[in-house]
C-alpha cells in the first residue's frame, strides 16, 4: 500500500474528511498570518523568503530509505520554526506545499488541506514545542543548538506522519480493519529514518546561520531565558 509518502495523493482520503481538514488548515493559517505580522521586522521578512526558497530547493532532493523501500526529503517544519518562528514558519512550509501541488503535482490538490495540516501545521508546532523545551535545558552553544535542531526535526517528522494515520482512520478509502496500528508503526518507523536525515540537514543549516548571524535565528531571539528579578541595593542605589 503506497501510503508511506507524506504528500497524500488524491483518492487516499475521502472528500468529506479532506474538506474538513482544508477548512481547518485555512482557519489555522489565518491565525498564523495575524500572529506572524507581529513578528515581521526588517530581519524576519527577508529571512522568511529565504527560508521558503531553501526548503523548496532542498525538498527536491530525495534520499533513499533502503530498509523501508521509500525515499524521503526535508519537510522543513523544524528548520522554519528555528529560523523564523512557528507562525511565519508554518506559512513558509505551506507556500512550498501549495507550489509543489499546483506546479509539480506533488500531493493531490484536493488533499492540500491534509498535507498542510500534517507537514506545515502539526510538524512545525511539534518542532517548536520541542525547541522551546530543549533550549531551556541545553546550553546555547553550537553543540546545544545542533542537538536542539536535530532532535526537534527528527521527532517532528514522526509526529507529522502520525497525523496521516489519524486522517486515514477518519476517512481512508481502503478499510484496514485491525491493521491501523500496523500502519501507524510502519509510518513511524519509516519516518524516524527520514527524520534522521531531516535532523542532520536542519542542524547543519541552523548552526551555520547561527555562527555567521545569530541575530537571524528566531529561536535564539524569541526564546530568551527568563531574566532574574532586579533587587534594589541598600541606600537606594541600583
Amino acid at each position: 500500500m503506497e501510503t508511506l509518502a507524506m504528500h497524500i495523493s488524491n483518492g487516499i482520503i475521502n472528500g468529506p474528511v479532506a474538506a474538513i481538514f482544508a477548512a481547518l488548515a485555512l482557519a489555522t493559517l489565518t491565525v498564523c498570518v495575524l500572529r506572524g505580522r507581529r513578528d515581521l521586522d526588517d530581519r524576519l521578512a527577508p529571512m522568511a523568503g529565504l527560508v521558503a526558497a531553501f526548503i523548496f530547493a532542498v525538498q527536491m532532493l530525495n534520499f533513499p530509505i533502503f530498509t523501508a523501500g521509500v525515499s524521503g526529503h526535508l519537510l522543513g517544519g523544524a528548520l522554519a520554526a528555528m529560523l523564523v518562528g512557528p507562525w511565519v514558519g508554518a506559512l513558509c512550509v505551506s507556500v512550498v506545499l501549495v507550489v509543489q501541488a499546483l506546479v509539480f503535482g506533488d500531493g493531490g490538490v484536493a488533499m492540500l488541506g491534509l498535507n498542510i495540516t500534517n507537514m506545515a501545521l502539526v510538524g512545525t508546532a511539534a518542532a517548536y514545542l520541542l525547541i522551546a523545551l530543549l533550549l531551556r535545558v541545553l546550553p546555547r552553544t553550537p553543540a546545544g543548538l545542533a542537538i536542539t535542531a536535530f532532535v526537534s526535526a527528527m521527532l517532528s517528522v514522526v509526529v507529522a506522519s502520525q497525523g496521516f494515520v489519524v486522517q486515514y482512520w477518519l476517512g481512508g478509502t481502503t478499510d484496514l480493519g485491525s491493521n491501523l496500528a500496523g500502519l501507524a508503526g510502519t509510518m513511524a518507523g519509516a519516518h524516524l529514518l527520514i527524520g534522521i536525515g531531516e535532523g542532520l540537514i536542519t542542524a547543519t543549516t541552523v548552526v551555520t546561520v547561527a555562527k555567521v548571524r545569530p541575530d537571524l535565528v528566531y529561536a535564539l531571539r524569541g526564546l530568551r531565558p527568563a531574566a532574574a528579578p532586579t533587587v534594589p541595593a541598600v541606600g537606594g542605589v541600583r
